[in-house]
């Protein structure tokens, strides 16, 4: 059984070195292209090249898996079977039809709930009890191809996009080994996905990491976690962005405007939502690090009284 795995960021990681540890072939991996990262633009490999190339397996890392040639170089592999996890592009009909046993993906929500490319983090943005992992047949479509297995998580009050991707990386890893056996023996069968219920989780844009005072504190508190720790929620102040990684809901009401800060403590700032209070712990000021809140106000003026606007200068 000659295995390709095509998979991009941490996520992937752990379904990848379950099938190695599992004595699994692994023909080739590929992944997506490095990218620039950080301030100064450094080129760096995806998290699942760095562990394929520290596994010692070949990688593939084309700009398009559409593009013909791609296509053609993985099928010098010849697969029997393609396992995805969170590889980053739809793939083609040419892909889909290489290996005879077909393409199976590792996909981080209960299909057909939160198809798309961020469905960890919209389902902490609103505020859901669980999620999951599903492993379905890939189709050409957005996540559409019928579910072969899948295994539901609770999402804890205090969970971040961080600690459920996590969660789910190792779930999806632990079912990909417990689904590939009786899989390939044919003692497993699809069921196709109920279109009526499909819900969807496009990947976020910065306007989803803007923070609406005029919403209530709990849907504040879930938007905060939902973007910890990769892009961070943000609001502004005095004309200049302050992200907020770190916040509480606090369950009593009060008369300000939404976005005021009605007090600042070393316990935190706490602002008026349209819907109770808010109390911020953790938040990176323009141009500063991340920090806790009763560091930042020892040097900051007098902020009680003040308002996040929400609008951002260009």
């Amino acid at each position: 059984m000659r295995i390709v795995f095509m998979g991009t960021p941490s996520f992937a990681v752990p379904s990848l070195r379950a099938l190695v540890e599992a004595g699994y072939e692994i023909a080739a991996v590929v992944s997506q292209p490095d990218r620039p990262k950080g301030r100064k633009k450094v080129l760096t490999p995806p998290p699942v090249k760095e562990a394929a190339l520290e596994l010692g397996l070949p990688v593939l890392q084309p700009e398009r898996m559409r593009n013909e040639e791609a296509i053609a170089e993985l099928a010098t592999y010849k697969p029997d079977l393609i396992v995805t996890a969170a590889y980053g592009q739809i793939l083609p009909k040419g892909v889909l039809e290489l290996p005879p046993h077909g393409c199976i993906n590792v996909h981080g929500s209960l299909l057909p709930k939160y198809r798309g490319g961020a469905p960890i983090q919209r389902s902490i943005i609103n505020g859901e009890a669980e999620t999951g992992v599903t492993i379905m047949y890939m189709a050409e479509g957005l996540d559409t191809g019928d579910m072969i297995s899948s295994v539901a998580l609770p999402i804890e009050h205090d969970d971040t996009a961080g600690t459920m991707f996590e969660k789910l990386s190792i779930a999806g890893a632990k079912l990909l080994l417990d689904t590939l056996p009786p899989l390939l023996r044919g003692e497993l069968k699809a069921v196709p996905q109920d279109e009526s219920l499909a819900t969807y989780a496009p990947n976020l844009t910065r306007e989803d990491e803007r923070i609406d005072w005029n919403k209530a504190a709990l849907s504040i508190y879930n938007q905060v976690r939902g973007l910890s720790p990769m892009a961070g929620a943000f609001t502004m102040l005095n004309g200049e962005v302050f992200k907020v990684w770190g916040c509480q809901p606090l369950d009593r009401e009060g008369s300000s405007q939404p976005g005021t800060i009605v007090s600042a403590s070393a316990e935190g700032i706490i602002v008026q939502t349209g819907q109770g209070q808010l109390l911020l712990t953790t938040i990176q000021p323009a141009g500063k690090r991340m920090m806790q809140v009763s560091d930042w106000i020892q040097g900051a003026r007098e902020i009680v009284g003040a308002r996040f606007d929400g609008e951002e200068q260009a």
